[in-house]
C-alpha cells in the first residue's frame, strides 16, 4: 500500500527516469544544418528577399550612373538559366551560400555570348589551393577562378577566396534546438501525465487485474453528463488532484527562445523571423541595409568582375522595394519630390504601381506647376524685368 502511494505521487518524474523516456528524448545520429527549422526560416528569409530584387545593368557616365537595357541586361535579369526563373535562380544561390559557405555557377557561352548560368549542386565543385590562389575541380576537369562564378560568405582568414559559412558556429545551437524538439515531442506524447490520481485500497479484489480496475472506474467515476458528481466509498477510495510536469517546469520554452535568438543573431536576421520576437519597421529597414545589401553587393561584384568586359558597366540590385513603405509614405515623399522638380509625375505613379499618363513626363517647379524649361517665362518675372508692377 505504501509502495503504491509513493509511486503514484510522481508519475512524470518516474517516466523521465524510464527506458521509454530515454528512447523518446535522446537524439542520436547526424542532422544536416538545413534540417533545422530555425536555420531554414532565417536562410529562406534572406534568400527570398535577395531573389526578389531586380538585377540592374548600370553604366558610369559623367552626369551619374544610368541603367542599361540591352540583351545582356535582359539575359541576367529575366532568364539567367533556362531551367528556372531569375528569382529561383538567385534564391538558390543565396541559400547555398548561407548553408555551405560557397556556391559555384558555371557560365555556358557561345560565340562570346552568355547562354546559361548553371548553379552547381553543393559539393559538386571543389577548391584546391594553389599558392595564394586556387583552382576549381568539377567532374574531373580543372577550372581557373575566372572561368566560374564563385559566390562565398564569411571568408576564411587564411584563404579569403573560400567561404566558411556558419556550420561550425551553429553546430551546438542547432543540436540544442533538435534536442528540445525531441524532448517536447516525447513529453507531450507521453501517457504519464494524469491530472487526477485515485488512491485505492490494494486489498480490493477488483484492483488485482486490469479488467477489475476498468470496472472500478466505470462503476464509480464514469458519468453520463459533464459536471455530474462522483459517488465513491470513503473507505476504499481517496481522490487527489495533482499538477503534472509541464514544459515550463523543464525550462524548455526559455532555452528554446534563447537558442532561436542565437540563430537569429548569427544570421543577423530580426528575431521575429525565427519566431522569437515582434515585427518592427525600424528593425526591418536596418536589416535590409546591414545584411541584405552587403550580400547583394558581394554577388553583384562577383558577376561584374567575371561577366563584364567594359570598365564602365556594373551589376546592381536596388533595395527600395524591400523597405516596407506603405502607400501613404510613398505618396508623401513622391509629392514633395514632384513639386520640387526632382521627379516627374509618371515616376511618382511608378512608385505607387500605377500606369503612366500622358502629360506627366515633364518636371514641374513649386506652386506654379509649370515645366522646368519655362521657369523663366513667368509673368511676374517679365513684369519686374520691364519695370512693371
Amino acid at each position: 500500500m505504501d509502495k503504491w502511494k509513493r509511486r503514484s505521487r510522481s508519475p512524470c518524474v518516474a517516466w523521465m527516469c524510464s527506458d521509454e523516456a530515454y528512447d523518446s528524448l535522446c537524439v542520436s545520429g547526424y542532422s544536416r544544418l538545413s534540417d533545422n527549422p530555425e536555420v531554414q526560416m532565417a536562410v529562406n528569409y534572406i534568400a527570398e528577399l535577395i531573389g526578389s530584387m531586380t538585377i540592374y545593368l548600370m553604366r558610369n557616365t559623367p552626369n551619374g550612373d544610368v541603367r542599361v537595357k540591352d540583351g545582356l541586361a535582359k539575359k541576367v535579369d529575366i532568364n539567367p538559366c533556362q531551367y528556372t526563373t531569375r528569382k529561383n535562380w538567385m534564391t538558390n544561390i543565396v541559400k547555398n551560400m548561407l548553408l555551405t559557405g560557397n556556391q559555384f555557377v558555371l557560365p555556358i557561352t557561345h560565340g562570346g555570348l552568355i547562354e546559361d548560368l548553371i548553379p552547381l549542386p553543393p559539393g559538386m565543385a571543389q577548391t584546391v589551393q594553389d599558392g595564394y590562389g586556387y583552382r576549381i575541380l568539377y567532374k574531373g576537369k580543372e577550372f581557373s577562378p575566372d572561368e566560374m562564378l564563385h559566390f562565398s560568405i564569411n571568408p576564411d582568414p587564411q584563404c579569403p577566396w573560400r567561404g566558411m559559412g556558419y556550420q561550425a558556429i551553429l553546430k551546438d545551437v542547432t543540436a540544442n534546438l533538435r534536442q528540445a524538439a525531441a524532448t517536447k515531442k516525447g513529453f507531450m506524447g507521453s501517457k504519464w501525465k494524469p491530472s487526477i490520481i485515485v488512491k485505492v485500497d490494494a486489498l480490493t479484489e477488483e484492483f488485482s487485474s486490469e479488467e477489475g480496475r476498468k470496472k472500478l472506474l466505470e462503476g464509480y467515476f464514469s458519468t453520463s453528463e459533464a459536471g455530474e458528481p462522483w459517488m465513491i466509498p470513503a473507505e476504499q477510495f481517496e481522490v487527489e488532484q495533482i499538477k503534472p510536469l509541464s514544459l515550463n517546469d523543464l525550462a524548455i520554452n526559455e532555452s528554446v527562445t534563447l537558442d532561436k535568438k542565437t540563430v537569429a543573431a548569427i544570421f543577423k536576421v530580426p528575431a521575429y523571423v525565427v519566431g522569437a520576437g515582434d515585427y518592427r519597421v525600424e528593425e526591418h529597414r536596418n536589416f535590409i541595409n546591414t545584411v541584405i545589401m552587403p550580400i547583394s553587393q558581394s554577388i553583384c561584384q562577383e558577376m561584374t568582375h567575371k561577366l563584364l568586359l567594359s570598365g564602365d558597366l556594373y551589376f546592381w540590385q536596388s533595395p527600395r522595394s524591400l523597405y516596407s513603405y506603405d502607400n501613404k509614405e510613398l505618396s508623401e515623399v513622391g509629392q514633395q519630390l514632384y513639386v520640387r522638380g526632382i521627379m516627374t509625375g509618371n515616376e511618382v505613379r511608378g512608385w505607387l504601381n500605377m500606369p503612366p499618363l500622358d502629360g506627366l513626363d515633364e518636371r514641374v517647379i513649386l506652386e506654379n506647376y509649370i515645366p522646368a524649361g519655362m521657369i523663366g517665362e513667368q509673368k511676374k518675372l517679365n513684369q519686374v524685368a520691364g519695370g512693371g508692377k
